[in-house]
């Protein structure tokens, strides 16, 4: 469901939120920029000092800004895959309008969990786990070694900062791909919204990996093309990471499923 966003941008809503997505008008076709929500003014500050202190530049966003995100309090750095990092607090509810998907999806799982997860290139893992891990708090969730054959092998790590398994995954890579974003995932309420999905995605030709189970997470999910060239995952029953967890790692990415889809 699109939002008014302006000239140049659409903004799409998953739940209370007045929104969650947004898609600029530009020539990069890639991730603009990324949200992570705080509780309050003084989170929001100890934020800001926390990364300063570690040597990131971080800029306190101008009330239009604020204005335009719907947010009372704004800072934004810039993390080392180049990627615009925003943190906020006092995001726009919109609860005397519910949210109705017009697809028919009967909810996204959001609240404490965020809307989904994200998952990046990087030419620096170390700088990048500085930046997420000491500088924003995140938590390693796993480790997982990916091996493509002739695409080559990739060490995935996994970041959780609430109860979603992750939040965001890092793919250490030599340099920087034409795209920075590899995926980005919603998770929704039962494998009816998902099986629904990959009918209106096979109709159009747009099923990128197919409907597997993961070995970290547990999630249920399949993964579609974009026009910009980066997939999203659609999935649902995932794991939880609970007060017993502990860092482990593995060979597969998935149990079984998510095979690549050959373009004609």
């Amino acid at each position: 469901m699109a939002t008014a966003g302006g000239g140049d941008c659409d903004r799409y809503r998953l739940d209370s939120r007045a929104w969650r997505f947004a898609v600029h008008r530009s020539e990069q076709d890639d991730i603009g920029y990324a949200g992570f929500e705080v509780a309050n003014a003084a989170a929001l500050t100890e934020t800001t000092e926390r990364l300063r202190s570690l040597g990131y530049q971080v800029t306190e966003e101008s009330d239009d800004l604020k204005s335009d995100r719907g947010v009372l309090g704004l800072i934004s750095a810039t993390d080392p895959s180049g990627v615009r990092i925003e943190i906020y607090y006092g995001a726009t509810e919109l609860f005397e309008v519910p949210f109705v998907s017009p697809a028919g999806v009967s909810s996204f799982l959001t609240g404490d969990q965020g809307c989904g997860h994200y998952v990046l290139a990087t030419p620096d893992l170390e700088k990048s786990m500085a930046f997420y891990v000491d500088g924003l708090g995140m938590e390693l969730s796993d480790i997982i070694d990916w091996d493509l054959g002739p695409g080559g092998k990739f060490k995935l790590h996994f970041f959780h900062c609430n109860r979603r398994h992750h939040t965001l995954a890092l793919i250490p890579v030599p340099a920087l791909p034409p795209k920075i974003l590899h995926h980005f995932m919603l998770e929704t309420g039962s494998l009816d919204d998902v099986g629904r999905a990959m009918d209106r995605m096979e109709r159009d030709s747009r099923i990128a990996i197919t409907f597997g189970r993961h070995t970290n997470d547990h999630m249920y999910s399949f993964y579609g093309d974009t026009p910009s060239g980066f997939a999203v995952e659609f999935g649902c029953s995932p794991r939880d990471v609970d007060r017993s967890w502990s860092v482990v790692r593995y060979d597969r990415i998935s149990m079984w499923g998510h095979k690549f889809v050959s373009a004609e």
